[in-house]
């Protein structure tokens, strides 16, 4: 059973930064593409990034331009995302992702999710 938890979502102005933490637990779960999704209000729910098994690199929505950093630590179970100079369009819930398909940048019926931590940013 995967299981799936996010944090460290908050309120911050624009140009602050967040960083989310999801932990992850399940068997062979290292082997899974793991990634973060947000839904806007009123919007769909969007790929932001997503790390694959293996990989030495994340892989970013192109509205990220440059400012989001995702890494895992396969050690300690652990998915973060680093969010630096965040702006009023980023204000979202944000969801940790598992994914075992081939294209972690769609979401699927057979995705697990976390609960979701909210991100607000103002000015």
């Amino acid at each position: 059973q995967v299981q799936l938890h996010e944090s460290g979502g908050g309120l911050v102005q624009t140009g602050g930064s967040l960083r989310l933490s999801c932990v992850t637990s399940g068997r062979f779960i290292v082997r899974y593409s793991l990634g973060w999704f947000r839904q806007r209000p009123g919007q769909e729910r969007e790929f932001v990034a997503h790390m694959p098994w293996g990989a030495d690199r994340g892989w970013y929505a192109n509205f990220v331009k440059g400012r989001f950093t995702i890494s895992r630590d396969d050690t300690k179970n652990m998915l973060y995302l680093q969010m630096d100079n965040l702006e009023p369009e980023d204000t979202a819930v944000y969801y940790c992702n598992a994914d075992r398909t081939t294209d972690a940048r769609t979401a699927g019926p057979s995705d697990y999710w976390g609960q979701g931590t909210q991100v607000t940013v103002t000015g």
